[in-house]
């Protein structure tokens, strides 16, 4: 018996096997070994997690004991770890590059398929399963991410999801910046991004956000730097710092002048050519831009949203056989990727012109959670190329959906100001049929949109 030396508390041999009858799970009896010594073989040196480095700029260390068996079976770089040719011998492991925490939520999903996720140790659980080749705790990270993306964090998210390469959550970061551009940009984030980043950001044509106070921000992010490796803040050691890639993208000769003038002059980053040509020159009616773009950014998309509540399929007093939907429809609560046939089709309403675009594509959707709504509920979005809709001219969008059951939106109102535009609401009813969208339920979650002076003016208008 000398395998139960180290049983916890006063359990004894007969209360661990009676303790293991009263469990129906597989998942509990395995959960109850997490962190424990019982039946342990390997122990994790890691490190503590959310303390101060000591005087020589090191972590204390903490201990995890764990079961390789358990390991092993689950994932494949344990199994090489434990059973392969080049099998671990000791009975200690050190981690010096994973700490405490994530390391724990590692091996709770390892030992029940459960993770205890929040802000502080999600970004180290992921890079945990990346390492381990755990794609399904991966995905319980990314979801994670996806639902608590705020402009306070959408920078750090972003540069993670890039060197584990997840397109989808990329992408997803990509779309909060272009549209909250002013507030990240004024995020406490912001000024300690690299490079690279600070670069991939300015050059997007997307942004929306002001010439002037993306200067602004680029000029701070410099100004920290410059406090951080102890430089002067002076204009040479700036544009050094910033690169010409980052300068010559930031489109000086869109600025108003007047607001402009004092404070980029006042930075001192660009030459006394530049300056010349951008400033002086220009007041003789010259038009002279010394290698800046000289467009505005055309800015993204905006998204009203109708919806007060919103359900899971759980919820659905009915099955929703068809289903009428917008730019962003409802899907399942679990799942993440969906085949769909989707037929779109846009039309005036009371007009005999018929259809004015019709949409016909199966494809594969990739579920974006719904970070508005309380439940964990997804949607997927549908992007049509870009068209031009009149003012007060009613339009009829309908799509009918062969996929997966969805969700919905309830409580919706009939007016909604967004973006400087007001959208009107009005139920329309081709014929009897209870699963059709109405004001007040159904799908249509979201509607993107551009004013029309954000627009190109070469896209076709229907009316």
């Amino acid at each position: 018996m000398a395998g139960f030396n180290h049983l916890p508390g006063s359990l004894t041999p007969r209360s661990w096997f009676d303790l293991q009858e009263k469990k129906a799970k597989e998942r509990e009896r395995t959960l109850f070994l997490l962190n424990n010594d019982l039946l342990s073989d390997i122990k994790f040196i890691v490190s503590a997690s959310n303390v101060e480095t000591d005087s020589q700029n090191q972590k204390s260390k903490m201990v995890i004991p764990a079961h390789k068996f358990l390991l092993a079976v689950r994932s494949p770089v344990f199994f090489a770890m434990f059973c392969g040719e080049m099998a671990e011998k000791s009975d200690t492991i050190d981690l010096p590059d994973c700490e405490y925490d994530g390391v724990l939520e590692m091996l709770r999903y390892l030992y029940s398929e459960e993770v205890e996720l929040n802000d502080g140790n999600v970004l180290h659980v992921l890079y945990l399963a990346k390492k381990y080749v755990l794609p399904s705790l991966a995905d319980e990270c990314i979801v994670f991410l996806l639902r608590q993306l705020t402009v306070a964090n959408v920078l750090c998210v972003l540069s993670h999801a890039k060197q584990y390469e997840d397109k989808p959550l990329v992408d997803r970061c990509w779309e909060m910046i272009d549209r909250e551009t002013e507030a990240v940009v004024k995020s406490e984030e912001f000024v300690t991004i690299d490079k690279s980043l600070l670069e991939a950001i300015v050059k997007r044509d997307t942004l929306t956000i002001s010439e002037l106070q993306l200067f602004k921000a680029v000029d701070q992010w410099a100004v920290k730097k410059c406090e951080m490796q102890g430089l002067a803040t002076d204009g040479d050691i700036k544009r050094r710092i910033l690169g010409e890639e980052i300068v010559k993208n930031l489109r000086f000769p869109v600025m108003e002048e007047r607001e402009s003038h004092g404070v980029v002059l006042d930075s001192k980053i660009l030459t006394d050519e530049e300056k010349n040509e951008l400033f002086y020159e220009n007041l003789s009616g010259k038009l002279v831009t010394p290698g800046f773009p000289e467009f505005r950014r055309t800015g993204t998309y905006q998204s009203c949203c109708r919806f007060g509540t919103y359900y899971s399929c759980a919820h659905d007093p009915y099955h929703l056989e068809e289903k009428e939907m917008g730019c962003r429809d409802y899907d399942g609560k679990n799942a993440t990727f969906h085949t769909i046939a989707l037929q779109v089709t846009l039309k005036i309403a009371q007009a005999k012109k018929g259809i004015l675009l019709l949409f016909l594509e199966n494809k594969i959707c990739y579920s974006v959670p719904l970070s508005y709504s309380a439940d964990k509920i997804n949607g997927f979005d549908v992007l049509f190329d870009p068209f031009v809709l009149k003012k007060n001219v009613k339009y009829v969008v309908r799509a009918d959906v062969d996929g997966p059951d969805c969700c919905y939106g309830k409580d919706g109102v009939d007016i909604v100001k967004c973006g400087g535009v007001t959208f009107h609401f009005k139920n329309y009813q081709e014929k009897k049929d209870y699963s059709e969208t109405n004001i007040q339920l159904g799908q249509f979650a979201e509607f993107f949109f551009k004013p029309l002076e954000e627009c190109c003016r070469d896209y076709p208008v229907y009316q």
